[in-house]
């Protein structure tokens, strides 16, 4: 017997030595545990907005994951918001989720504008494998209360339903149609006073909170935290504008040279890319076209979106100290995205239902927004901006952070979009992704894990095609082609993005036999993915006030 115990301890003290050599310590790959998981997503945020993207706004504790960690030149999301976060939730496609639109109902399974239950949740597939489950912030996936975060799976909610809210207040959106704001804590609606907080502290304090609270459970967790910062309303703390006072003065035709220039040198993009980027967009007017009186507008826009930028990032920085603080930040991956790029949308002044201004820019009254022309800057180097097609409205930075296990200061090409990141998670979670759930058949994930990236740099299948389609804007990219129209335009327009990311060299004309190619493969998946022509389900009333002619002082071009 004692024999038999010594040759027990000697054979796991072997295989101790086995698992420690240096053949196997070459692996990167953390799936050997089960990690836990934060996803941070930022509203509206162009893609050069941060400094680790070539931005003067001050976002030190994001620019540390990423030099810590991994930054993707190439990550897509849906252009907009609800779109992208039923793709986020659900590893699915919008339509396949159910919101192929918006959060309304427009009659059809695929844009009847809540999740479906086909589609399951980060929630629903992480709690069946042990994990808490946490969110705070934007849900903007379905309103009725049958399909609340607390009904798809996740253990703790904080934030608002809907698409955005005031961040002083809980009232209604001026904006010239019914806009509610309904603020949860779990279940239970809330009811803040006025001016008694701002919303940007309040979703990171929750996710504090929560943090702390989930560390007596003896499991890991996953922590989706979804700010609404730095979208419109443009309001702000004081102490943050006076930070950016005068940074924005000589405008964003300067500024957006500026920003080429820090993208050149962080590897961003190539000289040429920014060289050809340096063009003007046709709507965006010169600033010193500009009178001083609306010099003076824009320049107070710019700061207050840069401030509201700026506190998100501190308050990320605050959940990264609660996560060293547990001793929980060796074992986690945290990654961090936009959902869509920066808009075109002057809500202030656009037509008789605009949205209404009771106050200064930044205050608890002002109901401006970023606008068009300093979107044009936070779209540095790309064309367009947030709905649209372009890669100004669909591409995110990206960073991914693992302390140990991701490389610091990775840069990689990636060619990745939100339907890999469910297959990222339930990979590193070992979680299994159900065939049925609850007696529901499950549609299948469709994208793919992105570790072997992430942990050893291997680059996803270059010849993978990516599918976009929003109120008719479609596009669809295999390796370094890209087809893409612009509704009400049904005209296909091919770029060549390996060469031209600013896409301002349609050669379709030429390549017949590729346009061919690549729109079969976007009209095969339109079907399968139940995609309808929008002129067939477009609404009676457009999501936002149509523009009205600019005047004077409030000119958006």
């Amino acid at each position: 017997m004692k024999n038999s115990l010594i040759q027990k301890y000697l054979l796991a003290i072997a295989a101790l030595c086995a698992v420690n050599a240096p053949g196997h310590a070459q692996n990167p790959n953390p799936t050997v545990s089960r990690p836990n998981i934060i996803l941070i997503m930022v509203d509206d945020m162009g893609y050069s907005d941060l400094g680790s993207y070539g931005s003067e706004i001050q976002t030190p504790n994001l620019d540390r994951l990423a030099n810590e960690g991994l930054r993707l030149r190439e990550f897509y999301n849906n252009s907009i918001c609800a779109p992208t976060r039923a793709s986020l939730i659900t590893g699915q496609y919008p339509h396949k989720a159910g919101v192929g639109y918006f959060n309304v109902n427009l009659g059809l399974p695929a844009y009847q504008g809540y999740l479906n239950k086909q589609s399951l949740t980060f929630g629903e597939v992480l709690k069946q494998a042990g994990y808490s489950t946490l969110l705070s912030g934007k849900w903007h996936v379905g309103n009725d209360s049958l399909y609340w975060p607390k009904q798809r799976g996740f253990d703790r909610f904080y934030g608002i339903l809907g698409g955005a809210s005031n961040y002083f207040d809980a009232g209604p959106l001026p904006i010239g149609r019914p806009s509610p704001v309904t603020v949860l804590e779990d279940n239970k609606r809330q009811h803040p006073k006025p001016n008694s907080f701002y919303f940007t502290d309040e979703v990171t304090n929750h996710a504090v909170t929560f943090l702390d609270e989930q560390n007596k459970e003896n499991k890991p967790f996953f922590l989706y935290l979804a700010y609404t910062a730095p979208h419109w309303p443009l309001q702000a703390l004081p102490e943050d504008i006076a930070k950016y006072k005068g940074k924005y003065d000589t405008g964003w035709d300067a500024l957006r040279k500026e920003r080429l220039a820090r993208q050149v040198k962080l590897g961003i993009i190539t000289q040429k890319l920014a060289d050809a980027a340096a063009a003007r967009d046709a709507d965006v007017p010169e600033w010193d076209a500009l009178t001083y009186e609306e010099k003076q507008l824009w320049k107070a826009k710019m700061e207050v979106y840069s401030a509201m930028l700026d506190r998100a990032d501190q308050g990320i920085g605050k959940v990264l100290d609660k996560l060293k603080e547990l001793q929980k930040d060796k074992n986690t991956l945290v990654v961090f995205i936009s959902d869509n790029g920066a808009p075109a949308e002057d809500v202030a002044h656009w037509g008789p239902k605009a949205g209404r201004n009771t106050g200064p820019v930044g205050t608890a009254g002002s109901f401006e927004s970023q606008g068009k022309n300093w979107s044009y800057l936070s779209n540095t180097p790309f064309r367009s901006f947030k709905s649209f097609a372009y890669e100004g409205g669909i591409r995110t930075p990206f960073i991914a952070w693992f302390p140990g296990k991701i490389k610091a200061g990775t840069l990689a090409r990636g060619t990745g979009h939100l339907i890999d990141l469910a297959p990222t998670f339930y990979d590193l979670a070992k979680a299994s992704y159900p065939a049925t759930y609850q007696g529901t058949t499950i549609n299948s994930l469709p994208g793919k894990s992105l570790t072997n990236l992430l942990f050893n740099g291997q680059e996803l299948d270059a010849q993978r095609p990516l599918f976009w389609e929003w109120t008719g804007n479609r596009a669809v990219r295999r390796g370094k082609w890209k087809l893409v129209s612009i509704y009400p335009s049904y005209q296909w327009e091919l770029y060549d993005l390996e060469s031209d990311a600013g896409e301002t060299q349609n050669v379709a004309a030429r390549n017949s036999n590729l346009v061919d190619d690549l729109s079969a493969l976007y009209f095969n998946w339109a079907k399968q993915t139940d995609v309808v022509d929008y002129d067939k389900i477009k609404p009676k009333e457009p999501l936002l006030p149509t523009p009205k002619k600019p005047s004077i002082g409030n000119r958006n071009f």
